[in-house]
């Protein structure tokens, strides 16, 4: 899992409540299990005219140039702002997954579904819980200035605004931990992977006998 510190970048605004795991990545796109490859598909059917489907070729398809993505002021955009509850909707991982895949590091919202919540900060993703009425303001700011930009220090817990004022947020310690260091659940269980040898190699000695059966 790559690791996050501190990253800076356009932000690019979202500006809509309650939107599912369907409104990320839709159904026919769940099929696949690799993690990666979902970026074009993200939020696919706001973001392009026709029906998307999956192994298609996305760069000819017709692009809805209503959709906030599809504006050329927010090109390359890694911080995303949306509104409450974002992420409701179904468990589907698939959903961190495209976010990840587009190239987007941190979502700021008033608040998140509790499994997109959970399963953002298993996969990379840093999801910021923001006072509604700060989201708000930086929602003006965002829409008034064109390249706003915003920076999301994890090692000192805030965000930092282009006049340089600081957004305090709260994470868990643990979740803080694990994303300095880039460890997911099997990075987690490597960290221990001079214990688990030794423990291996204790059973071995003291039941030989169920390796020989095993084998």
């Amino acid at each position: 899992m790559q690791k996050f510190s501190s990253e800076k970048g356009v932000v690019l605004p979202l500006n809509r409540a309650n939107v599912d795991t369907d409104f990320i990545i839709p159904k026919q796109f769940l099929k696949s299990i690799k993690r990666t490859g979902f970026g074009p598909n993200l939020f696919d059917e706001h973001r392009y005219l026709d029906k998307g489907e999956p192994d298609a070729d996305n760069s000819a398809r017709p692009l809805n140039n209503d959709f906030v993505m599809n504006q050329p002021r927010y090109a390359g955009a890694n911080v995303l702002l949306a509104r409450e509850n974002f992420g409701c909707g179904s468990s589907r991982e698939h959903a961190p997954w495209a976010l990840d895949d587009y190239g987007f590091r941190a979502i700021l919202a008033p608040s998140f579904a509790d499994i997109f919540f959970n399963n953002c900060f298993k996969n990379g993703l840093l999801p910021i819980v923001l006072d509604k009425a700060v989201i708000d303001g930086l929602f003006a700011e965002v829409e008034a200035t064109e390249g706003y930009q915003l920076e999301v220090d994890l090692d000192a817990q805030v965000v930092r605004k282009p006049n340089g004022e600081e957004l305090p947020f709260e994470v868990d310690q643990f979740r803080k931990h694990c994303l300095l260091n880039g460890l997911d659940d099997i990075g987690l269980t490597l960290e221990d992977s001079a214990a688990i040898a030794a423990f291996e190699t204790t059973w071995r000695a003291k039941s030989p006998w169920y390796f020989t059966l095993s084998n």
